[in-house]
């Protein structure tokens, strides 16, 4: 393996004064919570993250990531509209209030879930897409699944209790990137601070649309059992933090902690960019190939987390395949990128194949062969 230092070209995504690191986090009392960086992927504060809890609505996020993927397959349009049943216009909890057997558009039922959390346009939707709530709890699943939410099972669409449903915050905050990341046309509602429909305006529940102006999201949920939950996603400048608070005791308290937690983040810590995607950082020789390069990259930018005052500490690692021969295909690994921070690594990333080369022609490759001998 070669090994080769790399000095890191920082791109600063959020400026801030250089401060002393405060080392005393923000108290938070609720059982379970997460801070963690969007872009980056970092932790900068947990409490029992793979807990199995009880989600109560923010069960709705998956509800509304399956809708999003359908309609960005275009299998239907926000325009077309949903009958609405029975059983959606009985259901109990938070509603938007729907009548029974109007037709409603889509784009107005998930207003109703997103902004006012409506127990009865959750039900709707899935009907819409599957033809019935259970049908669709099956996709809710099956999306889990291939998120890698390994500790979250669901039984409805809007997260009434039942002891078959639950989720962790770990789960939550993926299934919450995944939503930012893939549909950012429609994430946008998550930010609005009140809906009318049929006369009726209901506020957002997520009070820290109106108490801060950096917050754009994303859901707020509560029972009995599942106590007072909220997501909340900031960003400053360009650097975007999720915190998730899980079984807090009041709506004052979770309103407070998440605060806490966002201002904590956003105070000490700063989000940078050191390498973009497709990029050369190393041109590596090929052998056997119709050329004698190879450049190498990362497929996906990266992105760290640190310490206010401590990005120029990090130090990068590039560990390289020694030998490296045609063909080649975009995307194949030949090595690792680490990121070091005190003498600890806080991100590694495979190292790729930025083009595709062939095979050289004979005598190409028979020279390559006893130039080998001696390499």
């Amino acid at each position: 393996m070669k090994i080769l230092s790399l000095l890191l070209g920082l791109t600063f995504l959020y400026p801030v004064q250089a401060v002393p690191v405060h080392n005393t986090p923000p108290p938070v009392t609720a059982p379970a919570y997460i801070l963690q960086d969007f872009h980056s992927n970092q932790i900068i504060m947990e409490k029992n993250v793979d807990e199995r809890l009880e989600p109560a609505s923010l069960t709705k996020l998956m509800t509304a990531y399956i809708v999003f993927r359908e309609l960005h397959t275009g299998r239907f349009k926000l325009t077309d509209k949903a009958i609405i049943s029975e059983k959606a216009w009985r259901m109990l909890g938070s509603r938007m209030y729907l009548e029974v057997d109007s037709q409603v558009a889509i784009e107005l039922l998930l207003k109703g879930m997103i902004i006012q959390s409506g127990n009865d346009a959750s039900v709707a939707l899935a009907e819409f897409i599957a033809g019935s709530e259970e049908t669709f709890v099956a996709l809710m699943n099956e999306q889990a699944q291939r998120l890698g939410l390994t500790n979250t099972h669901y039984t409805n669409s809007t997260g009434l209790p039942n002891e078959r449903h639950y989720s962790s915050v770990r789960d939550i905050v993926n299934l919450t990137q995944a939503l930012i990341r893939e549909f950012p046309e429609y994430y946008r509602w998550y930010s609005m601070r009140q809906f009318t429909y049929n006369g009726i305006t209901q506020k957002n529940r997520n009070k820290l649309l109106r108490r801060d102006p950096t917050v754009d999201g994303v859901k707020t949920g509560h029972t009995d059992a599942a106590g007072y939950c909220l997501v909340t996603s900031a960003k400053r400048g360009e650097m975007r933090l999720i915190s998730i608070i899980m079984g807090a005791t009041s709506e004052k308290k979770r309103i407070q902690e998440s605060q806490q937690l966002l201002d904590y983040g956003f105070r000490f810590f700063e989000t940078y960019r050191p390498y973009q995607a497709h990029q050369p950082l190393e041109i590596q020789p090929l052998w056997h190939g119709t050329t004698n390069q190879l450049p190498l990259g990362l497929e996906q930018p990266l992105y760290v987390t640190v310490p206010t005052g401590k990005y120029k500490q990090l130090t990068a690692t590039l560990s390289l395949d020694k030998y490296i021969t045609a063909p080649v295909k975009v995307g194949e690994t030949y090595g690792t990128l680490k990121i070091s921070l005190d003498q600890e690594v806080i991100s590694e990333r495979p190292i790729i194949a930025l083009s595709s080369i062939d095979k050289g022609s004979f005598w190409k490759r028979l020279i390559d062969s006893f130039l080998l001998l001696f390499y």
